[in-house]
């Protein structure tokens, strides 16, 4: 359990380095997407090219982060409904939707676009569009992201049985550990405090 709990951690730390990585693209597709309206309406020119980056960047967003929104615990959840399963229960939830439908479609969806990434890299395909991008690096951005997900997908199954065998606390634990969100509350609340004491 000790060599699965390690390769957990370091599937974790992957995705914690990409997803902090493609933070960054958001502000690359606000630049771009703000650069090209103006250029656009100041001197009336447009570029296929910078718009379909904006596309490619969206989508390396969602592709490439998802990995990171699960190791986050991030994505969509039925907290109502969760919240009053016990933590056992939960695991056991998350088990069967990662082994029943979460790895198999992360699976076809590599297997489905595997080849479109593949011919696009040997046939050199370029947008229809005049001036547009090639094609692979959005095609590759499919197989990427559902790999990186597909990881994460294991390495939550690891945290899941490890937790029901009594070998690390529970990764779904709700308010267990104060969010980034909490702890800028409380600083904004100790500021405000100590402003209010200084000024009696």
């Amino acid at each position: 359990m000790q060599a699965l709990l390690k390769a957990s951690r370091l599937i974790d730390i992957v995705n914690e380095r990409v997803g902090r990585a493609v933070i960054w693209l958001v502000l690359a597709a606000v630049l771009i997407s703000a650069g090209n309206a103006i250029v656009r309406k100041a001197f009336n020119m447009s570029s296929n090219a910078m718009l379909e980056i904006q596309w490619y960047l969206f989508s390396a967003v969602f592709l490439l982060g998802a990995g990171y929104v699960f190791l986050k615990n991030a994505h969509v959840r039925i907290d109502f409904i969760s919240s009053h399963l016990s933590p056992r229960a939960r695991n056991w939830i998350d088990i069967v939707g990662i082994v029943v439908f979460l790895g198999p479609l992360c699976f076809i969806l590599i297997k489905l676009s595997w080849p479109l990434f593949v011919n696009a890299w040997t046939s050199g395909e370029m947008s229809q569009n005049a001036g547009g991008l090639i094609r692979w690096p959005v095609y590759f951005l499919i197989p990427a992201g559902m790999a990186l997900l597909l990881a994460q997908a294991a390495s939550e199954l690891i945290k899941r049985f490890a937790f029901l065998r009594g070998a690390i606390p529970d990764p779904l634990g709700h308010g267990e550990e104060p969010t980034p969100e909490d702890e800028l509350a409380r600083e904004i609340e100790a500021h405000a405090k100590h402003a209010d004491e200084e000024i009696r």
